[in-house]
């Protein structure tokens, strides 16, 4: 299948949306009638397979999957031709030449790939600064020859975390993925020997009771398969001696070495002594204990004091900074503990571990990746090292959970609904909302519209119904659609938090500009910037407070949204100040029309997750983002906000 296609087809997988052609083709920078010709193609393609996209006047598109086991036949029968394209994007031609660098140890001449790949030399010349930019992550480099090209030059070490990171798609959680076919073909192994070498692994850990999470065994299986090929190829790392001494005296070791010694049977190679220690690096940077009981007593075996003495700095930063009354979760406090001990370790030997859930967890928990970012600060000045996002979003995992665990000891909502076509239909809504509003909403039953008098009003706070309800009721009566769409659920959400600080009161009209004509991230900075300060006292250094920020991860976190802000609270009240742009602007490698300057009243005591929660609905609705970016007046983009695309 076509790349970009396959792009399309990946938008609609990952969207619960209907998706526009408008909103298509800014993605992949073309014009909405080659998205109509390519969505053509593409139903021709899904005839055969129970599967079309359905095209619906002034909604959009949607993918209609009829029979799932079909369509996953058609995705396995894409796999092979979708892997070795080549590439049509900048990303793309990134990743491709990352790979063709990483994989061999002869110069490469620019010429050579740009005819491969049929890009200019200029162009190539260009990606390389990003390149350049990726491997220093990893200490690497790439060094330069006249008549000869380039080539990669770095300690081996820091060569395998680049290979394992940029060489493979390692999203799936199982070994039948798409990675083993790719791992099968870079390291000449065929897949049945690798599929042993996967038993082997899994075995040994169940017999020395060691726990990982699926993450951490494929991150394991992978640089173990990498260990094998640089073996064969004669290239090995090189660790201090006192360091090698210190690791085999870890008990991760024993584990090591009897995977190894198994595995080597396997593959009829040698692993030096050096690959053992290699092997316990990411057992130490992995490991997990489970089924904790959470007495105080075992609280007090688990907790290392300074993991201990960490923790609490962390979570005393986090509250001061976002008032969220977690610091005595106890479950947060051993959650913590526990994971830092082998971040620790990773960070030690220089291990790198990948997040797969990194953009989601940014998208969909904004409030939780800000507190995470702010732990990950706390743990840079207390040992100075460098925290990355992956696991700035790892602390987010355990932070969002103490979130929501606070939101549950509050009073949830209690909803009858109510649906004309019958209860299986209002099954249907009673599962969405228990999806989108989670300990928000407590759906106590369902009901057929002629039995709306059996309803015990005196028990619930209102109804939703997808029929217009004639008769007076009790309670509120919110009206949706029988099929939930975005619109309705921002209607909920609006009822929900009606008692609390609606979202329109963080964004007064001098606080939108519309259609602005930016074409330089610094330039949006600067402009909205100035704008707050016309109405706030802000420190003299506040732009570069923004920049610091940036500097840390980028707030651009797609769907044509970013949202800068300082680190921590600057603001004598709370807000939201707001560009749209008549033109995407290229934003940290991603496009961006929408942005959303936040500022957080410094030690205030308000609460602001649904202001967290709104701005994190407009990052994950594309329908959302293109009505607030076409919206002409204040009136109409805080209408949308509030209720929704329509």
């Amino acid at each position: 299948m076509e790349r970009r296609r396959e792009k399309i087809l990946k938008e609609f997988m990952s969207s619960n949306t209907s998706l526009t052609s408008k909103y298509l083709s800014q993605v992949l920078e073309v014009s909405s009638r080659t998205v109509r010709d390519d969505i053509k193609e593409l139903n021709q393609l899904l005839s055969d397979y129970s599967t079309h996209i359905q095209s619906t006047r002034g909604v959009g598109y949607e993918l209609i999957i009829a029979n799932n086991e079909h369509f996953r036949q058609f995705l396995t029968n894409q796999r092979i031709e979708s892997s070795t394209q080549l590439p049509n994007s900048s990303d793309e031609r990134i990743n491709y030449i990352l790979n063709q660098l990483l994989l061999t140890e002869d110069y490469l001449k620019i010429d050579d790939l740009a005819d491969e790949i049929h890009v200019s030399k200029s162009t190539l010349q260009y990606d390389l600064k990003t390149m350049r930019s990726i491997l220093k992550r990893y200490s690497l480099d790439i060094k330069s020859l006249p008549n000869y090209g380039m080539k990669i030059v770095g300690e081996e070490l820091n060569r395998r975390f680049a290979i394992s990171e940029y060489t493979f798609n390692r999203t799936e959680r199982s070994p039948d993925s798409l990675w083993l076919d790719q791992l099968s073909t870079i390291i000449h192994s065929d897949k049945e020997t690798l599929m042993t070498v996967w038993d082997v692994l899994i075995s040994e850990l169940d017999k020395y009771n060691v726990s990982l999470s699926d993450i951490a065994i494929n991150n394991l299986f992978v640089h173990i398969a990498i260990a094998y090929k640089r073996i064969v190829n004669g290239h090995h790392i090189e660790l201090i001696p006192q360091d090698l001494k210190d690791i085999e005296l870890q008990n991760e070791y024993t584990v090591a070495l009897s995977i190894v010694r198994e595995i080597e049977k396997i593959w009829g190679v040698t692993f030096p002594s050096i690959e053992i220690a290699y092997v316990t690096i990411h057992l130490l940077g992995t490991k997990m204990i489970n089924n904790l009981n959470l007495t105080d007593k075992h609280v007090e075996e688990i907790m290392d004091t300074q993991m201990l003495e960490l923790t609490e700095k962390m979570l005393h930063s986090i509250d001061s900074k976002f008032n969220l009354d977690i610091k005595n979760d106890k479950e947060l406090i051993v959650g913590l503990c526990l994971h830092l001990k082998p971040a620790i370790n990773r960070y030690k030997y220089g291990m790198n571990i990948r997040n797969p859930m990194l953009e989601d967890i940014k998208s969909n928990y904004p409030l939780a990746f800000e507190t995470g970012l702010v732990a990950s600060l706390v743990l840079e000045d207390e040992l100075s090292m460098s925290i990355d996002e992956d696991e700035v979003a790892y602390l987010a995992l355990h932070i969002g959970a103490a979130i929501e665990r606070k939101k549950v000891q509050n009073k949830s909502f209690r909803c009858y609904i109510v649906c004309a076509s019958g209860v299986g239909s209002a099954q249907l809504i009673k599962y969405r909302i228990e999806s989108e509003f989670r300990s928000k909403i407590e759906v106590v039953g369902v009901s057929e519209y002629y039995k709306i008098n059996t309803i015990p009003f005196e028990t619930i706070d209102f109804i939703i119904s997808s029929v217009p309800i004639k008769e007076v009721v009790p309670v509120p009566v919110i009206e949706v659609s029988a099929i939930l769409g975005s619109r309705d659920i921002s209607k909920i959400d609006h009822f929900v938090h009606s008692n609390e600080q609606v979202i329109s009161n963080y964004i007064p009209k001098e606080h939108v500009f519309i259609n602005e004509s930016f074409t330089q991230k610094e330039d949006v900075i600067q402009f909205l910037s100035e704008r707050v300060s016309e109405r706030d006292d802000l420190p003299d250094n506040y732009v570069d407070l923004v920049y610091e920020r940036e500097a840390v991860a980028s707030t651009a976190y797609g769907n044509l949204v970013a949202i800068p802000h300082p680190i921590s609270p600057q603001a004598t009240k709370t807000s939201l100040t707001i560009c749209t742009l008549k033109k995407p602007i290229i934003w940290d490698e991603r496009k961006v029309q929408f942005v959303c300057l936040l500022n957080v009243k410094k030690n205030s005591q308000e609460n602001i997750q649904g202001m967290y929660e709104t701005l994190g609905r407009i990052v994950n609705d594309p329908d959302l983002v293109q009505q607030l970016v076409a919206s002409q007046t204040y009136e109409d983009f805080i209408s949308a906000i509030i209720y929704g695309a329509s």
